[in-house]
């Protein structure tokens, strides 16, 4: 592994931050500052948070901290995507909902595997 976009779970991060993005303009104009800009910021902290992990892999503990926090936020926007279907019932909404489930899982196992695999000096 020579950077962080050889992570499965970075990739799929990314795509759906981008997604997310999209999906959040879809919502009425007066939300783009409100649930729009939060479902943004935690999607997207998802992706940074497995990034500042990735930077700190000689640490395994300090990996393990910032890949929790970017599980947390995959589960903080899953929160967010329940809001906006029972707000605007989106048609996507079951879909990213799922997608965020699914990330969530794999994000968790990479944290065992990391956990019970990954050797460092520190």
């Amino acid at each position: 592994m020579k950077s962080y976009r050889d992570l499965n779970i970075y990739n799929d991060a990314f795509e759906m931050a981008i997604k997310t993005h999209h999906l959040s303009f879809k919502m009425p104009k007066y939300e783009l500052y409100e649930l729009g800009s939060q479902i943004r910021r935690s999607a997207q902290s998802v992706r940074s948070n497995i990034i500042e992990g990735y930077g700190r892999k000689i640490y395994k503990n300090e990996f393990i901290k910032f890949l929790t926090y970017a599980y947390s936020y995959c589960l903080e926007t899953q929160s967010h995507i329940e809001m906006m279907d029972v707000l605007y019932n989106l048609d996507e909404d079951k879909v990213f909902f799922k997608k965020y489930d699914d990330l969530g899982k794999q994000i968790f196992a990479f944290i065992e595997y990391v956990r019970k695999n990954w050797k460092t000096n520190q």
